[in-house]
Order: C-alpha cells, then structure tokens, then sequence
C-alpha cells in the first residue's frame, strides 16, 4: 500500500461512484428475520400471503347480520373475538353484531345500526344483498403474492404480512461491525481531563439501518496496534466499520492492518472537507470502510463511502439522494482542491448553512435538513444537495 499525499486523495464524487460500484458486486446473503427487525430491510424473495385476507366472513359494520328478507326475528349476538359458534340464520333471522366478527353461516348482508328500526324483538331496514360483509379472501387469496423481490421493507409492509401470518421475513441486510479506536474515547459520563465520549458508536447504527443494514456489534479498542489487527480479522459481518485510525498519525495502524490482511484498497483518502481521511478496502469475504476520529468528518465520510455501499448491495436507492439543487445562500466559498459539505437547512428552492461544521463537531449536522455540495469549481449560485441521514 504506497502512501500518497493529500493531493493524490479521490475527488469526492468519484469517491462515491467507486463505493456503489464496490457495494454492487458484494451482495449479502439472504437471511430470515423477525418482523422487529426487518423495518428498512431489502426483500430478498416474493412474500406470499399464507392466510386470506380476511381470514373468514367477518362484518364490516356494528349492526345485525341478516337473512332473507326483512323484517328479521333476533337470535342472538355475536361479538368480534368471541369463539365461533356453528350459528346458522335461517331467511328471516338476524344476529346483532359488531364489527371484525364472524358472521353466522348463510348471512345475506350486514344492516348498520344507523339504518335499522329494532324493537319488540325484531329488526326492519334497508339491507342490500352483499353489503357491509367482508367475504373471506377478498383482498387477498391465500397463496397470492403481496410483495416482490427488492421491496424496502417499511411500517405499512409489516403490518401487512403480520396480518398474512408471517413472523419472519427473508431480506438483504448487510450486517455490520463497528470498531471505534482512540485511548482518549470513553462510552460514558462528561468529557474532559483528556477524555472525550464517543459520539461515533451512537450515531453509526442509525446511518446503518437508513441504508439498509444492521450493526451487529460496537467494540471500543485503545490505539495500540495488534489488539486492532485482531478485532479487525476477527469483526464478522459483510462490512467492518473503522473509527478513528485512518489517518496518518503515530496512533493510525488501520492501513498497515488492512495490509497484513491482504486487502485491495480502493479508497485511500478523499478530497473534501471535513472528511479526508477516509479508506475503503477489501477481501474475499469483507468489506472494510475506514472513518476519521472527529464525529462531524465522521459522519462525512457516512454518507461518502459507507451509505453509498451499504445501498449498492441490497440494489436499493441511495437514501442520501434524491434531493434537488437548492440556491445556496449566505457567505459560502469554495475550497481550492476539496469538495466542501456544507450542513445546510432548506426552505423550498433555498438552502442556508446553520454553521457550527468543523470535524469535532455535530451541532451543525444535527440542526441541518442537508448537505450542500460544494467543488472547487463551485459557480456561486445552485448547489447539489445530499440528504443528511
């Protein structure tokens, strides 16, 4: 791995490009997961609905159930939830009834209340033949497909094979292993006396799940050099996640690891701010992306490399794109060399910085709806906009 300065880093674009194009050869294994945890998950096969829908003839209305022609004797009552019982209405009969029950065998349709004269125990209205009932199978045919192959699973899709019968789910979902580096990183109480609290493990796992994938596991490792070489051979998963060791410090082992495992480096350092140091590498089996230790250069280099990625292998949209070009507003000034993301708030056509966007911090990034993108060649006006994860 030869080392190379700051001007040889990937122009950020082609950083990107090079990330979806790495995450479209790497599809991960199909795997079956429960209905809790499959929330932004990619379908990896046709969903067949293992029940109708509705399971059986069930009203529609709180009113009577009735047959034949009115006016209708009443026999009794039936409840939503209550145990099935082998009523038959005879023409002439009705059954009072709420909504979501069973209606008895041989029910002609559903008379609401608010149509229905009842007293002296009998009922009158004007019942229509087939109304206010939900025929078993209806909406959906046991056996029928509901959803397709590379479907993002989202709330409305769960409760729906839920309702089918399902418990688990066979989807896409690249697992992910997070390492965070640094003596200086603690995982609680305040910061200070030469600590600092790690804000890179909190805010991973959600950047992972909007792209598609889980995080397995998040590990905290001091700076030295071999326990980091085996917790990265060792971190399983589709992609190995890195914070903190992939610049060029006395302190940063992730590249001399990256090469005693043999792996081919695509990225090594990206030109844009915050965000430069940034690494994507491979084996056989794994994909590793290397995140700087500043949590706002972190979330940068997020949306670079490891969303781009993570989206490209389940074959779903990049859910950082999307947005339109907005004008950007304010003093905003392009860097001579780097891509600059700026964190940004939009208001229709208009996108104004909110500030407070240096790599240690995420004040900037957590007020903002975006980032605006700004080249070197960057013309003063409209800017391209990533949506922030």
């Amino acid at each position: 791995m030869s080392g190379r300065g700051h001007g040889d880093h990937r122009p950020w674009s082609q950083a990107r490009e090079a990330a979806g194009l790495l995450g479209g050869r790497r599809s991960p294994a199909p795997r079956d997961l429960p209905l809790t945890e499959a929330l932004g998950a990619v379908l990896a096969a046709d969903v067949r609905a293992l029940a109708g829908l509705p399971a059986f003839d069930a009203s529609a209305m709180d009113g009577f159930a009735v047959a034949g022609r009115g006016p209708w004797r009443l026999v009794g009552r039936q409840l939503a939830g209550a145990s099935p019982e082998s009523v038959v209405l005879r023409p002439g009969e009705a059954v009072e009834i709420a909504t979501g029950a069973r209606v008895p065998k041989d029910t002609d349709s559903v008379l609401p209340y608010e149509l229905a004269v009842a007293g002296g125990g009998t009922v009158d209205g004007p019942a229509e033949a087939g109304r206010h009932v939900r025929w078993a199978g209806e909406e959906t045919a046991p056996g029928e497909t509901v959803l397709t192959r590379g479907t993002v699973v989202g709330p409305a899709a769960l409760g729906l094979v839920a309702s089918l019968g399902h418990e688990t789910l066979p989807v896409l979902s690249p697992r992910v292993s997070v390492l965070v580096t640094g003596d200086e990183v603690t995982t609680s109480g305040l910061p200070g006396d030469g600590s600092v609290r790690d804000a890179i493990g909190p805010m991973l796992p959600g950047i992972v799940d909007r792209a598609g994938g889980r995080v397995g596991e998040v590990r905290h490792l001091g700076d030295d050099r071999r326990p980091m070489l085996g917790a990265v051979a060792d971190a399983g998963g589709d992609v190995v996640v890195v914070c903190g060791s992939s610049s060029r410090g006395p302190a940063d082992h992730l590249r001399s690891v990256l090469a005693e495992l043999d792996a081919h480096v695509v990225v090594d350092g990206v030109a844009c701010r915050p965000g430069h140091p940034q690494l994507l590498a491979h084996t056989d089996r794994t994909v590793f992306v290397g995140l700087p230790g500043n949590p706002g250069a972190a979330l940068v280099a997020a949306v670079t490399l490891l969303v781009p990625l993570l989206a490209a292998m389940t074959g779903r949209a990049d859910p950082c794109e999307g947005l339109s070009p907005a004008v950007l507003e304010g003093r905003v000034s392009a860097h001579p060399r780097d891509t600059r993301l700026v964190p940004v708030r939009l208001d229709g056509d208009r996108a104004r910085p909110v500030g407070h966007d240096r790599p240690g911090s995420l004040r900037g990034a957590a007020q903002a709806d975006a980032y605006a993108v700004v080249p070197p060649d960057w013309g003063g006006a409209e800017a391209d906009l990533l949506r922030l994860p």
